[in-house]
């Protein structure tokens, strides 16, 4: 077993050792989570340190790193060969970040575990489960092992928000499983089509291998679903269909307008562990499938799509701003913040220039942490008083000095302050899309300039948010009642804080961390696209 498949599976040999452990002994759960998140975040760490930026990856095998093939599934079907499946597991620049900021944010999400008491067998092994679900995701060379990582991804999610939840958690709960249920079923049907249409060029069997369906000769002899034949269905290409429809399955994580609907009523009755863990970590698993799977497979209709992908971008960060500057729940804020934020993942993307992919890159590990700090400081308000409405508190700055510290440096670093993660991603998705123009001709420059917009408006609410919770006279709806348990942030707070707001600092300072890994998948993701529409 490699390095990488310790990463993968050593949460899910902690959790089945929890669900060993008697109930009596319920409190050592919490600390056997945290020392399994803080060895996967070593071991993130090393192979981050380790992994050589200049080898490309994406559809090149022998530039991937960490690699691991091994015969799963063999099943002879007499005619048609035979069914192959492998755990093929590796990393390249666009999956490596991802593995860190998967350990980080996991952590984090233990940490404010802490003061859980309900059903601490059950929370613990599934918040472990999650996590060896996500490593495999963002590893997986596979198809069919990366539809399987992404499916038991939603199962401890269910029940993560529908069992320790809010009021309306099964409410919630549900609407999250049929809109994540709705694109997994249909990917499944174009999953199953490309692999009929590619084969092994060693065995000649059909295969899920992600590298094979990436290979240029689908695109230049029409190989892919070519066994479906000239079929068009109201009028769209196989190809297209397929681009599509693994395009809205993804757009769902994002999530994007219209398809964004579940994120504000799950992110609400979910207990904060989880919502950090579903800003952090799973909106990611979106952007990083329509970049692995959507654009490296479909690169031809990738490239003749940038224009509605950039439109589809800029209405999300335009209408995301505009919601989160309506709402009164501090939460809700901040989940629109994230509709917004994670629009300028796709106006990069559409791009197809390497500083809107790289930008589109850094934005998705900028705000990782950056939303798992804001959803944790929400949960820091939520823990004390149980309120999180905007007019319910003012003058907090007097009473809760550090907190309020916290919250500004996660404000300010969130709206694109220059210094911070943030700004070094916005800034380069705007430059790409702004030279798409003169590049690739894409993108107008109107789009960029919406971009711009978006952040205009993430500054107006996140600065009148400050000033109106945090400024000014104190007035409290609970009065002394609240003022008595409106603690300021404790250690262990302390700790969960501390780190994220280095890393804001320091990818800020010095973006060199974030860039010398990607860049060359940035750059042989674009030749792959530009060989394949040239």
């Amino acid at each position: 077993m490699s390095l990488l498949s310790v990463l993968i599976f050593l949460p899910l040999c902690a959790a089945l050792f929890v669900l060993l452990i008697p109930t009596v002994y319920k409190t050592i759960y919490k600390y056997i989570a945290v020392s399994i998140s803080v060895i996967q975040l070593l071991l993130a760490a090393y192979m981050y340190a380790s992994f050589d930026g200049k080898l490309p990856g994406v559809s090149a095998l022998e530039s991937y790193q960490f690699v691991e093939k091994l015969p799963w599934i063999r099943l002879e079907l007499g005619s048609l060969g035979s069914l192959e499946v492998d755990y093929f597991v590796g990393v390249d620049g666009f999956s490596v970040l991802f593995l860190f900021l998967t350990a980080l944010v996991m952590l984090i999400a233990v940490i404010a575990s802490w003061k859980i008491d309900k059903q601490l067998k059950g929370f613990f092994s599934l918040l472990l489960l999650l996590n060896t679900a996500v490593m495999g995701v963002f590893v997986a060379l596979d198809f069919f092992l990366f539809y399987v990582f992404y499916e038991v991804m939603l199962l401890p999610l269910y029940f993560l928000i529908g069992i320790w939840g809010g009021v309306r958690r099964e409410y919630a709960a549900i609407k999250f499983f049929l809109y994540t249920l709705f694109g997994s079923v249909f990917m499944l049907l174009v999953m199953v089509g490309l692999y009929f249409s590619v084969t092994d060029p060693v065995t000649g069997n059909h295969t899920f291998n992600l590298l094979h369906m990436m290979d240029d000769k689908n695109y230049v002899d029409g190989a892919l679903f070519s066994w479906i034949g000239n079929y068009q269905l109201f009028g769209i290409s196989a190809r297209l269909l397929g681009f599509i429809i693994l395009f809205i399955a993804f757009a769902i994580k994002v999530p994007i307008v219209p398809l964004h609907t579940w994120l504000p009523d799950a992110h609400v009755e979910a207990p904060t562990p989880i919502s950090i863990i579903l800003a952090g970590i799973l909106l990611k698993v979106g952007g990083y499938g329509i970049i692995r799977i959507c654009y490296s497979i479909f690169p031809d209709i990738a490239f003749n799509g940038s224009w509605w992908i950039g439109l589809i971008g800029v209405v999300s960060i335009i209408y995301g701003a505009l919601n989160a500057l309506a709402q009164q729940d501090l939460k809700r804020l901040v989940v629109y913040s994230s509709v917004s934020h994670m629009g300028f993942v796709l106006l990069g993307l559409a791009s197809l220039t390497p500083e809107g992919i790289s930008g589109a890159m850094f934005q998705m590990i900028s705000h990782g942490f950056l939303s798992a700090m804001l959803f944790f400081l929400v949960g820091v308000l939520y823990d004390r008083v149980h309120d999180r409405m905007i007019y319910n508190f003012r003058g907090l700055a007097s009473i809760m000095p550090k907190y309020t510290a916290f919250v500004a440096i996660a404000f300010f670093a969130s709206l694109g302050l220059p210094g911070f993660s943030a700004f070094i991603a916005e800034a380069f998705t705007i430059i790409g899309a702004f030279n798409a123009e003169s590049v690739n001709g894409l993108l107008p420059r109107w789009m960029a300039i919406g971009g711009a917009v978006g952040i205009l408006l993430s500054a107006a609410y996140f600065l009148w948010t400050l000033q109106r919770m945090f400024f000014g006279h104190t007035r409290l709806k609970g009065g002394s009642q609240w003022e008595a348990a409106l603690t300021d942030v404790g250690r262990r707070e302390t700790w969960a804080l501390v780190p994220m707001v280095l890393l804001a600092l320091l990818f800020g300072i010095m973006p060199s961390l974030v860039f010398d890994k990607i860049n060359a998948s940035v750059l042989s993701l674009i030749e792959l696209v530009s060989r394949v529409n040239h």
